[in-house]
């Protein structure tokens, strides 16, 4: 048994000692002629969709009554909107419910304050302006615009084109300054965002007639989508 330990504590020995030999003969890669760059692209377009939201609230000594009454009016206008849903052009959707307790100045329950919320939102202006203004049970809560999913994927991949474009002339022009013929590219990534400038209050005159009866007089303002494309080079 004793012989046979000392074998194994040998071989142990032996192949840790080969491994520390051999660790010199490891070639690193060293990094060198490398260039970190970025570009962006910029495109603006005007906003293709409207969101209106519409809410109401109720006050009363009962919970239940108070629920009730919130109830009766969303599905009033419910039943309404929906007459004129259309999917994309104008879809519905319930937002915000909300029931809370309302206190005394004895910190006891005096009573229950609720609000509900109906959201309109599509591209087409005309249709959801025109069945918020019939909608008498809820009032305006709030005006919003932005870009639809089809126009902000058709923008950015224009962005995005301009933006690779101009990273790939900038790494050419890095390459050329430093006195190298060409470069590789080592590692790339992309971000997008969008800055809107809404204009919820801005009405375009040939739209008057038709939206008249709206409870707020809407046109899209633009949003400028930008890419941005960073990384790293190789020049040689």
């Amino acid at each position: 048994m004793l012989r046979t330990t000392k074998i194994i504590a040998a071989c142990a020995l032996f192949t840790w000692a080969g491994a520390t030999l051999a660790q010199p003969n490891v070639v690193r890669d060293v990094v060198q002629n490398v260039a970190q760059l970025s570009a962006s692209g910029s495109v603006e377009v005007q906003q293709d969709l409207l969101s209106i939201a519409m809410s109401t609230t109720r006050d009363g000594a009962d919970a239940s009554a108070v629920q009730t009454q919130l109830k009766q009016a969303l599905d009033t206008a419910l039943a309404q909107a929906r007459q004129a849903a259309a999917p994309g052009q104008m879809d519905v959707r319930t937002g915000a419910f909300s029931l809370q307790p309302r206190y005394g100045k004895d910190g006891k329950i005096n009573g229950w304050q609720g609000s509900t919320e109906l959201v309109l939102e599509g591209r087409d202006f005309l249709r959801i302006t025109a069945t918020a203004g019939k909608i008498q049970t809820l009032t305006l809560a709030n005006v919003g615009f932005a870009l639809s999913r089809e126009q902000r994927a058709k923008v950015e991949g224009e962005a995005q084109a301009l933006a690779i474009e101009r990273f790939k002339g900038r790494a050419a022009d890095v390459a050329k300054a430093f006195g190298f013929g060409s470069y590789t590219l080592r590692e790339v990534s992309i971000g997008s965002n969008d800055q809107g400038s809404p204009r919820p209050y801005a009405m375009a005159i040939q739209a008057r007639s038709a939206m008249s009866d709206a409870p707020v007089s809407v046109e899209a303002g633009k949003s400028t989508v930008t890419v941005t494309v960073s990384g790293s080079v190789q020049m040689k």
